[in-house]
């Protein structure tokens, strides 16, 4: 047991809360970077799902290796140098002249997190007994909910302020903080039999994530998902993943061990983490627009409407294991899973002048239940794996979260998108035919282009606001059927209590940490 054990925690939180902050930050400072120049970069929709997917893919995409890294090379030098890249990719990213130049640096900020993630939990389960672990987890958990709570404040007072930049700025301050403390206090670990990098394994779910990805949001961008083009990516994509699943089963040191999802719990813990990360991912990119296109708040206002969503992720996650100890994983996870549904579909029934105050409770409710899906989900999978694999439990853990998240706010913005489209074309008739696809895009697209249209333009702001609504309202209900999914499988698979697999000679193959 590490006598510094709680003051590392503290560190490897301050390390996860610049990774998950920079994300739940640019969930308010989206429709600034979609406003045009000199104000934001005039992003369009799929440049801005592609801004926030280029640094969930590359993170999906390299976790496998990143976590191997940590075991063979020691967690504490691959948590330093993924947090260096990470800043620098920050610093780029807050002075990018375009959506392009956002895309590749937020690219950059991706690879550095890659790094950063696996090696936070898997320090932690290396200093901590088993008896605490569940605990550590807790609290790591709510640091999750902390920084989504501190993130989208942060960002409002940002923009209120300063450019869109400063939202990406802000973390180079914390990374050198963090850097400071890690080089001080953190202790170093590794596997003492780690695998080999498979390469081959790494390019082939990237390229295969991005065509699947690029589809999906083409898709939605076109509002027609029999186009050739689009149809072609997808099954491209879905060719080049199912290739990487068989180099997986065949390599002796595969990046994905497929092995362990011959356990129905294990699997069954991931698929609920995938789930709920699609789920939501796709409710907040929406979300942002309701409150500041359709209700007229500020980023700010934004920010703080979105608190309690954090509130009660950080209230909640590290008490759900006092519940698990009552009543089992099995019927926690099914709950919390529920009442994220039960969320998901409230959003159905938003309207432009529902009582501000029902988002609240939506918003809270979403993240007690949330709070009781991560938690003991987290434990269980960290749990069914050996000790001295936590790197890789911890790499598929937050791989199937981006994936998850990054298919969420492709599926449901590509939904989001040709609902939209769809319910707003009428109305753009009277326009040229190449500004009237670009008004299509996006309530912000139509927005800004009834702006320069002056007094005629005023026409169009209603029926953008209704197209919008309803194109909320069904990506929500697609958003609340993919966590009914979710219901069915924690309650089919996930145990009553949290199996004890991790016992005998394996806990003293560790390499013990350093003081």
């Amino acid at each position: 047991m590490h006598r510094r054990r709680w003051a590392i925690l503290g560190v490897l939180m301050l390390s996860l809360l610049i990774v998950v902050l920079d994300n739940s930050i640019l969930n308010v400072a989206i429709k600034t970077i979609s406003t045009p120049a000199p104000t934001g970069l005039g992003a369009t929709q799929s440049e801005l799902e592609w801004a926030i997917n280029s640094y969930t893919l590359v993170f999906a995409g390299l976790l496998f290796s990143a976590g191997l890294l940590g075991d063979r090379l020691g967690r504490k030098k691959v948590l330093l140098g993924g947090i260096a890249v990470f800043g620098a990719g920050s610093a780029l990213a807050a002075f990018s002249g375009s959506p392009g130049e956002l895309i590749a640096f937020r690219a950059v900020m991706g690879l550095g997190a890659a790094f950063v993630m696996p090696a936070t939990l898997a320090v932690l389960m290396n200093v901590f007994e088993r008896e605490e672990q569940p605990k550590a987890i807790g609290i790591w958990a709510g640091g999750v909910g902390l920084a989504i709570a501190i993130g989208p404040i942060t960002g409002g007072l940002l923009l209120d302020h300063f450019w869109w930049g400063s939202v990406f700025l802000v973390n180079v301050p914390i990374v050198l903080l963090a850097i400071a403390l890690m080089l001080w206090l953190v202790p170093d670990s590794r596997d003492p039999a780690p695998g080999r990098i498979d390469p081959v394994g790494v390019v082939l779910s990237v390229v295969g994530l991005v065509l699947l990805v690029y589809g999906i949001i083409k898709g939605g961008e076109l509002a027609d998902f029999t186009d050739v083009t689009v149809l072609a990516t997808i099954g491209a994509g879905l060719a080049v993943l199912v290739a990487f699943v068989v180099h997986e089963k065949r390599s002796d040191h595969p990046s994905l061990d497929v092995t362990y999802f011959r356990d129905k719990v294990f699997s069954a813990a991931i698929a609920a983490i995938a789930l709920v990360f699609f789920a939501l991912m796709g409710v907040t990119f929406f979300s942002v627009f309701y409150t500041q296109s359709v209700r007229g708040y500020s980023p700010l206002q934004t920010g703080l409407l979105m608190l309690p969503l954090a509130v009660a992720q950080l209230v909640f996650a590290p008490r759900a294991r006092l519940l698990v100890d009552r009543f089992g994983n099995r019927a926690t996870t099914t709950a919390g899973m529920a009442v994220v549904a039960a969320m998901l579909a409230a959003f159905a029934t938003l309207d432009a002048d529902t009582p501000i105050w029902l988002l609240e409770v939506i918003f809270f409710l979403m993240g007690a239940g949330m709070a009781h899906i991560m938690t003991p989900v987290s434990v269980v999978i960290m749990q069914a794996l050996p000790r001295e694999k936590a790197g890789s439990a911890s790499a598929l853990s937050n791989t199937f979260r981006q994936v998850g998240g990054a298919l969420g706010i492709a599926v449901l913005g590509s939904v989001l998108s040709t609902a939209y489209r769809n319910g707003i074309e009428d109305e753009l008739g009277a326009l040229p035919a190449g500004l009237r696809h670009t008004a299509g895009e996006s309530i912000e697209a139509t927005l800004g282009v009834a702006d320069r249209l002056g007094p005629r333009g005023g026409e169009l702001v209603g029926p953008a606001h209704d197209a919008f609504l309803h194109a909320m309202h069904v990506t929500a209900l697609w958003g609340a059927g993919i966590a009914v999914i979710g219901v069915v499988v924690v309650a089919l698979f996930l145990p009553g209590r949290t199996p004890d697999r991790r016992t005998g000679d394996r806990e003293q193959e560790l390499v013990p940490a350093a003081e």
